[in-house]
C-alpha cells in the first residue's frame, strides 16, 4: 500500500506572523468609528497645512467691500453673480468668515496637540514614578494630583489664566495642568499591573537597575491606555481652549480661534445665526473626530479583541 505522500513545505511557502504593530493598524483602518474619525481629521489636518491655499482671504484683514454680518454668498446656490461670494458669510468686522475658520483649525490641532504632548509628559513620568516606587513618593505624589482633581477642570483653568493673566499661551499651561493628573492616574494604574509580570521580575534578577527596568521593561509595556487616553484629552483639550476663549482668557483679537470666534459674535445669534454655527460646528465636528479615533483605538488596543477577535 502506497504510502500518502507528504508536501513538503519551502521557507518561502511559510506564511509570516503579522506584527503586531500591522495588526493593530489593521484593525484601526476596518474599525468603523475610527474610520469616520480618521476621514474628518485628514480633512482638518489639509485645512491647516493648506490654509494659505485654500483660504480665499486674509483671516485678519477686513474686507472693505463686504457689510458686517453679510450672509453667505455661494454663486452656484443662486447668489447674484456681481456680488463677492463668501461660503460662510461676513462677521460683525468685515473679515470672511471661511478663512477665519479654515485658519482657525491650524490653530486649534496645535493647541490639541501641544497641551496633551505636555500633559503626559509630565502626567506620564509622576504617575509612573508614584506607581514603580510606591511608598511615601506615591502618597505624595497622587495626593498632589487628587488636590489639582478636587475642582472643576474649567473653574481651575479660569483660575490659573486669572493668575497668570489673560492670552493663549498661558491658556494652553493652564489646560495642561488640568490634564496632568488625569494621564498620571492612568499610567500609574498601568504600572501596577505590569511591575509585577514574568519578565520584569526577571530583568531585576539579572542585576538590571531599577531605572533600567522602569524605560526599558515596565514603561513600554505601560503605555497602551496612555495612547487611547492622549486621544481623547486632545478633544478636551480643544473644548477647554475654545472655552476660554469664548470667555476672553485664551486667544486675543483678532485671532482666528473658533471659542473667540464664538464669543465675538454671541449677541447675533438670532439676527446673523451663522456667525456662531459655523465656528460651533467646526468645534463639534473636531472634538467628534478625536473621540471617535480614541473609541476606535480602545477597541483595538484592547486584548481580548486583539487576540480572540
Amino acid at each position: 500500500m502506497n504510502q500518502a505522500q507528504v508536501p513538503v513545505l519551502s521557507a518561502d511557502s511559510i506564511p509570516e506572523r503579522d506584527n503586531p504593530t500591522v495588526i493593530m493598524v489593521r484593525r484601526l483602518f476596518q474599525h468603523r468609528s475610527a474610520q469616520l474619525g480618521m476621514f474628518i481629521l485628514s480633512i482638518l489636518i489639509i485645512c491647516a497645512v493648506f490654509a494659505r491655499q485654500i483660504a480665499p482671504y486674509d483671516p485678519i484683514k477686513q474686507l472693505a467691500d463686504a457689510k458686517r454680518r453679510e450672509p453667505p454668498c455661494i454663486h452656484l446656490l443662486g447668489c447674484a453673480p456681481e456680488k463677492t461670494q463668501h461660503i460662510m458669510g461676513v462677521d460683525g468686522n468685515s473679515r470672511d468668515q471661511f478663512s477665519r475658520i479654515i485658519y482657525g483649525a491650524r490653530l486649534s490641532l496645535v493647541v490639541g496637540i501641544s497641551t496633551v504632548t505636555f500633559a503626559i509628559l509630565i502626567g506620564g513620568l509622576l504617575g509612573a514614578m508614584a506607581g514603580f516606587l510606591g511608598g511615601w513618593l506615591d502618597d505624595l505624589i497622587m495626593r498632589s494630583l487628587d488636590v489639582l482633581m478636587a475642582f472643576p477642570s474649567l473653574l481651575l483653568a479660569i483660575a490659573i489664566v486669572a493668575v497668570l493673566g489673560p492670552g493663549l499661551i498661558n491658556a494652553l499651561l493652564a489646560i495642561a495642568i488640568i490634564e496632568i493628573p488625569i494621564f498620571a492616574r492612568v499610567i500609574r494604574a498601568s504600572v501596577l499591573s505590569v511591575k509585577e509580570l514574568d519578565y520584569v521580575m526577571a530583568s531585576r534578577a539579572q542585576g538590571a537597575s531599577e531605572l533600567r527596568v522602569l524605560f526599558t521593561r515596565v514603561l513600554p509595556n505601560a503605555v497602551t491606555p496612555l495612547i487611547v487616553q492622549g486621544t481623547l484629552g486632545i478633544a478636551s483639550a480643544i473644548l477647554s481652549a475654545a472655552a476660554l476663549s469664548f470667555l476672553g482668557l485664551g486667544a486675543e483679537f483678532p485671532t482666528p480661534e473658533w471659542g473667540l470666534m464664538l464669543g465675538e459674535e454671541r449677541n447675533s445669534v438670532f439676527n446673523a445665526p451663522f456667525l456662531v454655527f459655523f465656528p460651533g460646528l467646526a468645534i463639534m465636528l473636531t472634538v467628534l473626530s478625536f473621540n471617535l479615533i480614541g473609541d476606535g483605538l480602545r477597541d483595538v488596543l484592547d486584548p481580548r479583541l486583539v487576540h480572540g477577535g
